[in-house]
């Protein structure tokens, strides 16, 4: 087999789950075919280097063996060789900005729905405070159990 469709090609090595994924990025302008976008219907053929854009990352991909059928997961480099630039693969790594919340000025309480959000990002995070930082971070603020709140536990 000489050439292949593109949408067909991604799919087949494990790029997208489905057919009509491939086919939504490449309609999407996520595909890249040596530098330029594509159609679905474009043809690949060996050498060429295809870049598909997942999220945040950029994965690049070259052409080995143009196949249409899908392939096993250790079958998939017999037919497509993973290029990626190793600074990609480190965004895989690095902390997503995302999840420091920030609201602008001026914009109020948040929403029922919007705090039910947050509290749902924060319980994923399963993140916990050392209770050091925690007490420090109280004293600092003059959130301590002392009484100049004017509330006492007794």
């Amino acid at each position: 087999m000489e050439e292949v469709r593109i949408d067909k090609y991604l799919w087949s090595i494990r790029v997208y789950k489905t057919r009509s994924d491939a086919t939504d990025a490449c309609k999407g302008g996520k595909i890249r075919l040596n530098g330029t976008d594509v159609k679905p219907s474009k043809a690949v053929r060996p050498g060429d280097v295809i870049s598909a854009r997942k999220g945040a990352i950029t994965y690049t991909y070259r052409v080995l063996e143009p196949v249409e059928k899908r392939q096993g997961a250790k079958l998939v480099p017999r037919y497509a060789e993973n290029i990626t630039p190793q600074e990609e693969l480190d965004k895989l790594k690095s902390p997503v900005e995302t999840f420091f919340l920030k609201r602008d000025r001026g914009s109020g309480r948040p929403t029922k729905k919007e705090r039910r959000q947050m509290d749902s990002l924060w319980d994923s995070l399963n993140f916990e405070v050392p209770d050091d930082v925690a007490e420090k971070f109280a004293a600092d603020f003059g959130l301590d159990d002392g009484a100049e709140d004017g509330y006492d536990e007794e």
